[in-house]
């Protein structure tokens, strides 16, 4: 099978390409009314190119049918294509690319007290990173994923929840700027990958080390590469979860360092009180 062959969608989704191509086109946009540096662009375009093969092409196929390549799916959804994607900051070229209604339709709907609530508890690092865990853990429970390989619905809601859960958490980790107004402190963020990475380092040298078949759904749907061992599949799926997602994990720490010891030479801010003079500014200033 040619490579050109390998990008054909394995099963189309007019959704999944509306998405693609509403995210593509506001970045596009937002590009021209904003100053985008030629590696942010890059970046972004090669994370959407990332999510594009790992989600709508007949990679999905092989993810199917056999154990390492979902698990390389998934460190695509999981961990390289949104640590590229977040790394080009595209939010504010996002927001550009809308038209002027809608920018002040969304700052309106921002402010609104129940999506400030949701958003208190979704954006809260603790949330982020439970979340950002439990999305590769729960899925890899055998009985569990069992049932997702066999339900189109659960199957496409375990990637889309993964996906989503990489969004979140390499958003936060790679977010540049103090605390506030970022939810999360820097130094939280240079800590959180090497908590996050624990329990998916040790799931994965559980699965890397079995000496049995912990996932049988994939013999039963048919595997892909019919000379390769279901253990020697399972054990390569583990050392994929184990190694790869460790080594990129350890690079967004070190992203997250480096921002963090770029703020500790900028200047102390000063309190809003202070600056409007307001009760104790004036001893704020002079202290």
């Amino acid at each position: 099978m040619s490579l050109i062959r390998l990008l054909d969608p394995w099963e189309p989704s007019f959704a999944l390409v509306a998405v693609f191509v509403v995210v593509a086109v506001l970045f596009a946009r937002g590009s021209r009314r904003l100053r985008i540096g030629m590696v942010r662009r890059v970046a972004f375009w090669t994370g959407l190119g990332l999510f594009y093969i790992a989600l709508h092409t007949r990679l999905d196929y092989y993810a199917e049918h056999q154990f390492f390549v979902h698990r390389l799916q998934h460190l695509m959804l999981h961990h390289l294509a949104p640590l590229i994607l977040m790394a080009a900051y595209p939010g504010a070229a996002l927001r550009a690319g809308l038209p002027l209604r809608w920018r002040s339709a969304l700052r309106r709907w921002q402010h609104r007290r129940f999506v400030r609530f949701v958003a208190a508890i979704v954006l809260h690092p603790t949330f982020i990173s439970a979340a950002f865990v439990v999305s590769v853990v729960f899925w890899l429970i055998p009985s569990v994923q069992f049932i997702a390989m066999l339900d189109w619905r659960i199957y496409t809601f375990m990637n889309w929840s993964v996906a989503v859960s990489g969004l979140l958490y390499w958003w936060m980790l790679l977010d540049h700027r103090p605390s506030p107004p970022s939810r999360t402190r820097p130094g939280l963020r240079v800590l959180s990958p090497v908590i996050t990475m624990t329990p998916q380092i040790l799931v994965g040298a559980i699965i890397t080390f079995s000496s049995h078949d912990l996932y049988p759904v994939f013999t039963l749907c048919g595997r892909a590469f019919t000379s390769l061992p279901a253990v020697l599949d399972q054990s390569l799926g583990g050392l994929i979860m184990w190694v790869p997602a460790g080594v990129l994990e350890a690079i967004g720490a070190m992203m997250a360092l480096r921002h963090m010891m770029r703020l500790s030479t900028l200047p102390a801010r000063v309190p809003p009180k202070a600056k409007r003079g307001g009760p104790g500014g004036k001893a704020a200033l002079q202290g």
